[in-house]
């Protein structure tokens, strides 16, 4: 079996490229190296099942070649972070959906299955206590370029089932809830590592807006194994799932565990939105998710806790000084 992995440099990309290796897979990965990194794949580039390409998912002619040569698709190649998202909003929404609707295409040409990596993002100001797959979605308007993203995701979903319904294509969509774990950079505005830097380096720890608003965090070695194990299951085919853990806590609450952990000595200071972001910034007030439906499926139920997950993402950062030193920092362009 051969697998294509798009984005297959970044985050939760390169640790499933190393995971399908360690089965005896052979990996095509794809990477544009807009957010992604050479360093996520160092490890990967001497074994004879890897195989790297630098290439945009918008290139079609590219992506042709690449789509012919897998038997599945991970499409994981996404515009990615909060900041990278409010300041190149094209960029975002181009990538996104003119770079999903390609890798369908091609798919759908093909016939060979994908599975399309959505986001939380999507429920956007639910107030529900708990988001499940069935329920409806609500965003906020369109003249704010945060909820640029969780657009285009939703696209990418209704895209990805209209392909399904209409010419029969193998998807699967899942949407992610807050991964985590090394590797992870806090460079593009996520919480975990730009705290874990932050009070490694003992500056302050910053908290945007009150603190009171609630996440879930699942490390990604868990995520990579579900994403592995819906492609081998067929009744995930036309589905889309939920995968994220139901230990919730707040942000003011994750600084203190960070800080705790850490031993370190760093003030926790809260900053406003407008701040960070600029006027008109909004946010969710708490983002939990059901995982009913995969753990039916699969028998899904995260393991690793927030604990745990915090320890191993300093510990992985302490032994990289310049990740220490850069992860957290705002890019030079903001």
């Amino acid at each position: 079996m051969v697998y294509l992995v798009t984005g297959g440099a970044g985050f939760i990309g390169s640790h499933l490229c190393a995971r399908l290796l360690r089965e005896g897979r052979r990996v095509l990965a794809v990477d544009n190296f807009s957010t992604g990194s050479y360093a996520n794949i160092a490890g990967l580039a001497a074994h004879p099942g890897f195989s790297l390409v630098t290439g945009d998912v918008r290139d079609q002619e590219l992506m042709a070649k690449l789509v012919r040569e897998a038997d599945v698709i991970f499409h994981l190649a996404a515009a990615v972070g909060v900041r990278h998202i409010l300041h190149h909003p094209v960029e975002t929404l181009e990538t996104n959906i003119l770079g999903t609707h390609v890798l369908l295409s091609l798919a759908a040409r093909y016939q060979r299955l994908i599975l399309v990596a959505s986001t939380s993002e999507v429920y956007g100001k639910s107030r529900r206590e708990r988001f499940s797959e069935e329920d409806d979605l609500v965003l906020g308007p369109s003249h704010l370029s945060r909820w640029g993203y969780a657009c285009s995701k939703l696209a990418d979903e209704f895209l990805a089932l209209a392909y399904h319904r209409e010419r029969r294509l193998p998807v699967i969509i899942t949407r992610l809830f807050n991964t985590v774990g090394p590797r992870q950079t806090g460079r593009y505005g996520m919480v975990l590592p730009t705290f874990v830097a932050q009070a490694l380096r003992g500056e302050p720890i910053t908290v945007h807006g009150s603190g009171r608003q609630t996440r879930c965090f699942i490390h990604v070695a868990e995520v990579v194994e579900v994403l592995i194990q819906l492609t081998g299951e067929p009744r995930a085919v036309g589905e889309i799932f939920n995968i994220g853990s139901t230990e919730e806590v707040s942000i003011a609450h994750l600084a203190q565990v960070v800080k705790e952990i850490t031993r370190s000595s760093s003030p926790i200071v809260f900053l406003p939105y407008e701040q960070v972001y600029g006027a008109g910034y909004e946010d969710m007030d708490h983002r939990v998710p059901d995982i009913s439906k995969i753990q039916s499926l699969l028998g899904f139920s995260p393991r690793r806790r927030l604990s745990l997950i915090v320890r191993e993402v300093a510990d992985w950062l302490r032994e990289d000084a310049a990740a220490v030193a850069s992860f957290g920092r705002r890019p030079a362009a903001d």
